[in-house]
């Protein structure tokens, strides 16, 4: 019996063992290549037969969610962080907005993926977007309050915003200075008209 527990807890640790190594090697290839690449190529620089990658991560979205995860925590702690440090609502929303951009830049090619998740209720992606559409709004509705951000701006659109400027990066068309240009015509957007002194 102690032979066959021996023998489970074994199977277990080299089943974690191998999804951890198929997350640093899928790290490494979406960092230098695009998230559309080949899960195939994967297996095959993490010495797993393809089999073992899709019974850990059955779908792309799904090794994407796992990849993200740490990154989730991340952005959590930036929130947190963020809100501690007593920044004027509309400074605050910005920073978030620039977290939530470097958030989106984890990856080449991520902001697609994401886009479509979005129209799929189940996706792991789209649980994690919706969970920063919320974080959103926590920084937005006090901007509104104190009338720094226009009153009929939503955090699904801020968080669109960015997803839309994120993905504009990568497009053929786009040169060194568009997604700044992008960011600041949704600053343009979100932000309460000043009045002159």
């Amino acid at each position: 019996m102690a032979d066959a527990t021996g023998g489970a807890r074994k199977e277990r640790s080299d089943k974690a063992r191998n999804r951890e190594h198929i997350l640093e090697v899928a790290d490494e290839y979406f960092s230098s290549a695009d998230v559309s690449g080949s899960l195939d190529a994967i297996a095959k620089r993490a010495g797993v037969g393809a089999g073992t990658l899709y019974r850990h991560f059955p779908t792309r979205e799904a090794l994407l969610a796992a990849l993200l995860q740490a990154r989730n925590e991340e952005l959590a702690a930036r929130r947190e962080a963020i809100k501690a440090e007593g920044h004027e609502p509309d400074v605050a929303l910005g920073l978030w907005l620039e977290a939530i951009d470097e958030w989106l830049s984890a990856f080449k090619g991520l902001p697609e993926p994401l886009r479509t998740a979005l129209s799929d209720e189940a996706s792991p992606l789209a649980i994690t977007c919706r969970g920063f559409v919320t974080d959103t709004d926590e920084f937005l509705v006090p901007a509104q309050r104190a009338g720094k951000a226009q009153p009929g701006v939503r955090g699904r659109d801020l968080f669109l915003g960015a997803l839309a400027t994120s993905w504009a990066r990568g497009a053929v068309m786009a040169d060194d200075a568009s997604a700044e240009s992008l960011k600041e015509l949704l600053r343009q957007g979100w932000a309460a008209p000043t009045t002159p002194a």
